[in-house]
């Protein structure tokens, strides 16, 4: 038997933190289980998923030591039945939009392992502060107009490289609704920086979801609470490799 690795419905996904829990099976297994190691990777193609091993943890060696990064926390408590026992592990400092493949063994005492258990989550879009857009894109257009020395175009740049690649798409965005009439962004930043600079930040924004980007195109960015299904995720327990399961849980988002 092996352990089933889920979702936590304690603590909601964010575009930084993903929660997991899984229920203690050496009570299945019939024989004392030593550890449980769990590995997670940032996987930006599904179909490059065995390319890299990202970081594995062992929960006793690592986390329940503190040995492991404030990154990533665990805890245990007891289930519906006073003799089952249910583990959870709280990963922290994860990347927004980002796919990422939590995998999950038990360990006996000989140092044997189970059959992994497997779930797969995106986290969800990164918040992005709309007027801070709007500010740079004034900036940037005030860097571009007229004569631009060799220190302002270094300036945009720079601005344009530090910013996160969210920021930078509603950057374009609000560039374009104020200035497009003397040049759109795409070419105004061809212009000013060349071909090389402009397209090193242009394809940031590229590695923005197609969902996550959707939401970008919004007029208007500004905070709402609302009620759904807080996650999708893919997991090959209890059905075909390629469903995908919404959560059954409500939560506020």
């Amino acid at each position: 038997r092996q352990p089933i690795l889920r979702l936590s419905p304690n603590l909601e996904p964010s575009s930084t933190t993903v929660a997991l829990e899984w229920m203690d099976v050496e009570p299945l297994i019939g024989c004392k289980v030593s550890d449980y190691v769990i590995q997670h990777k940032r996987v930006e193609d599904p179909s490059e998923a065995e390319i890299y091993t990202g970081e594995v943890l062992s929960l006793k060696d690592d986390v329940f030591s503190g040995l492991s990064s404030s990154c990533v926390v665990a805890g245990k408590r007891t289930g519906d039945h006073p003799q089952s026992v249910i583990y959870s592990v709280v990963f922290k400092c994860l990347e927004p939009d980002s796919l990422y493949r939590f995998t999950l063994a038990a360990v006996d005492n000989r140092g044997s392992h189970t059959e992994s258990s497997f779930v797969s989550v995106r986290t969800s879009c990164p918040v992005v502060d709309d007027s801070r857009a709007e500010e740079i894109a004034d900036r940037v257009y005030n860097l571009y107009n007229g004569y631009t020395s060799g220190k302002e175009q270094q300036m945009a740049y720079n601005m344009l490289m530090e910013i996160a690649p969210p920021l930078l798409y509603r950057v374009q965005h609000h560039y374009n609704s104020h200035y497009e009439k003397f040049g759109d962004f795409v070419w105004r930043s061809e212009d000013e920086l060349g071909p090389r600079k402009a397209n090193l930040i242009l394809r940031r924004v590229e590695t923005i979801s197609l969902y996550c980007r959707s939401l970008l195109r919004s007029t208007h960015i500004q905070s709402r609470t609302d009620t759904m299904a807080y996650i999708y995720c893919r997991s090959e327990e209890g059905g075909p490799p390629s469903m995908w399961h919404g959560s059954l849980h409500e939560r506020r988002a």
